[in-house]
């Protein structure tokens, strides 16, 4: 860590630990001043690596269907790789992954009234499913959600769905 982020990060702290207490406040420019008067300098450590993204990093779904034109079209076909769906349809949106599992989401111009980008699921490392609504995108395998499917609720001990 960099001297003027370890002051920093520790006039942070202080101020913290300082509002839990019942002493009087000190405000961060005291504390960075007092911090940088009476720490003696420290060698400076390798950067932490960023946390990894949330589920909240997800691209947001817009409110309604904003008109869309693929650049790339084609059809994704069951046990193709990563890279092979990319030569098809381009670069997904985002991508994510869990395990030996990715999930590559793509628009379709309907992520509105679909409830849903275009998704590719790979298990290692090669497509074994896909939701494909976008015009141009089409899947040679069977959909696990068709497009004539009508979503239903996961409630458990409703419509099948065991508790």
């Amino acid at each position: 860590m960099r001297w003027p982020r370890f002051v920093i990060v520790a006039a942070l702290g202080a101020v913290i630990i300082n509002c839990s207490t019942d002493e009087p406040e000190q405000t961060a420019t005291e504390e960075v001043a007092a911090d940088t008067t009476t720490a003696p300098p420290m060698d400076p450590a390798p950067e932490a690596a960023p946390p990894p993204p949330t589920a909240a990093a997800m691209p947001s779904m817009p409110a309604a269907d904003e008109p869309w034109i693929p650049e790339f079209t084609g059809t994704v076909d069951p046990g193709m790789t990563r890279d092979q769906v990319v030569g098809v349809w381009g670069e997904p949106v985002t991508e994510r992954s869990s395990g030996n599992r990715t999930y590559m989401y793509y628009r379709n111009g309907c992520e509105a009234s679909c409830g849903t980008f275009d998704v590719v699921f790979l298990e290692g490392g090669q497509v074994v499913d896909a939701i494909v609504r976008g015009q141009g995108h089409d899947y040679s395998g069977t959909s696990s959600s068709p497009p004539g499917r009508e979503a239903l609720p996961n409630i458990p001990g409703v419509m099948g769905v065991s508790p």
